[in-house]
């Protein structure tokens, strides 16, 4: 009876928490208060004994801030710096003359994309394009809420679980497959390519019909004015995008994530000896930069401690053991049991951490091909993990864009759940076909 209570609890926690998160609420008092639903269906006590709500709540909130502070503070002081300089507007004005102001969109996707695949964690990814971003979509006259989508797009689909990938959504599955990075590249590719071109064809579909209905970009107060001012040499802000890039690659194999703190400090430094000359204020967008950072990576955290609290629940091990054990063919089970618990977590990386020990030495047992079942762990943990109470979505949208969930969510949930959920589809037909 427990466990249908709570599991009742748990369901009903995580879909209360995804509508609030839509309704804007603000995730300090949501994401506790349905993380606390969670823990009394489940008799989880809130203060007394070593597993509490409080202790799991804070353990999840507190770890990803120890985690991630130095990343989303660098990443954050990169960004605004890159927008205090100019040198923001200066590369997409540098970008809209070569490609055209039709191309915005591609011009953004392709950053991310060139980011991610070089190594650069994807919040980061998120904090360093933002600015030119927000310049391209000026320039172009593009509804500014579909940045968060264009940013996402190019971060979390055809690149972070592509083979060859450095993110670790694609190293995971090594240590439980004995596998490559390159697992299954060459189903990779293809699903990579499909998921690219079809994503973004719907992107610009969404952002065209959006458009013609009579949206178009709003100015608000704060954002940089590009006619009035002395903009820097288009190479004073893709050198230092270099700079981050290089070192990420350089030093990833041997600090692993602490890499991206070389990195990113490495951009911040080159970025100010290159464009120091045209900073508004510094002061000012150092105080805009930390402020920004503690809300980004403050409200990703409470969102991560409510998965610490529904970790322990007797509903979470319940679901666990059900989806690892699915019958049928063995590659559609991973990917449903991936797909789930990355759902349920809010998180790809999770989904998998908590999947791979049961369901990868199950399915070798069984004789499933390990190249394919790495590719399909991969692919599978970033569809489903980008429901609106996803870390990463939270950060984008609210944290970097200053945007609400109403109006930015759904092209992000089009072009990161719906799209790789196609090219899972995809990936699945071509390991059962040959």
């Amino acid at each position: 009876m427990l466990d249908i209570v709570s599991l009742v609890g748990l369901i009903g926690g995580l879909a209360m928490l995804i509508v609030l998160t839509l309704r804007g609420w603000n995730l300090f008092i949501s994401a506790p208060l349905c993380a606390l639903i969670v823990a009394l269906s489940s008799g989880i006590p809130i203060f007394l004994n070593d597993q509490n709500f409080v202790q799991s709540y804070m353990s999840g909130f507190t770890s990803f801030i120890a985690s991630w502070f130095f990343m989303f503070l660098l990443g954050s002081i990169f960004g605004k710096f890159m927008e205090d300089t100019g040198a923001a507007d200066s590369v997409a004005s540098w970008i809209t003359g070569k490609l055209g102001k039709q191309r915005a969109v591609l011009a953004v996707v392709i950053a991310c994309a060139v980011l991610t695949y070089g190594g650069v964690s994807l919040f980061v990814v998120a904090f360093a394009v933002y600015p030119m971003a927000l310049s391209l979509f000026k320039e172009a006259n593009l509804p500014r809420r579909f940045i968060p989508a264009a940013l996402a797009f190019g971060s979390v689909t055809f690149t972070m679980t592509s083979a060859g990938s450095p993110e670790i959504q694609n190293w995971i599955p090594i240590e439980y497959l004995g596998t490559t990075p390159y697992a299954a590249w060459q189903v990779s590719l293809v699903v990579a390519i499909f998921m690219a071109v079809f994503g973004y064809w719907w992107l610009q579909r969404i952002i065209s019909t959006a458009m013609q209905n009579g949206e178009g970009f709003q100015a608000r107060v704060g954002d940089p004015q590009l006619q009035e001012r002395d903009l820097p040499n288009p190479a004073t802000g893709l050198l230092p995008l270099i700079v981050v890039l290089v070192l990420s690659f350089l030093f990833h194999d041997t600090l692993q994530q602490n890499a991206l703190i070389v990195a990113l400090l490495g951009g911040v430094l080159s970025l100010m000896a290159i464009n120091w000359s045209h900073f508004n204020d510094i002061q000012v967008a150092l105080g805009h930069a930390t402020t920004g950072a503690l809300i980004a990576i403050g409200n990703t955290a409470a969102v991560v401690g409510f998965g610490g609290v529904a970790r322990i629940t007797p509903a979470f091990d319940m679901a666990v053991v059900a989806l690892t054990s699915l019958p049928g063919n063995e590659l559609v089970g991973a990917a449903v049991a991936v797909s789930a618990i990355a759902g349920l977590t809010g998180s790809a990386s999770g989904g998998q951490v908590i999947a791979l020990p049961a369901v990868g030495p199950h399915y070798l047992d069984l004789g499933v091909n390990p190249e394919q079942l790495h590719r399909v762990v991969a692919i599978s943990s970033g569809a489903m993990d980008s429901l609106p109470h996803n870390g990463y979505v939270v950060t984008t949208i609210r944290g970097i864009c200053n945007e609400s969930h109403k109006d930015a969510y759904w092209a992000v949930g089009a072009v990161t759940v719906v799209v790789p959920l196609m090219g899972l589809t995809l990936a699945l037909l071509l390991f059962n076909l040959f």
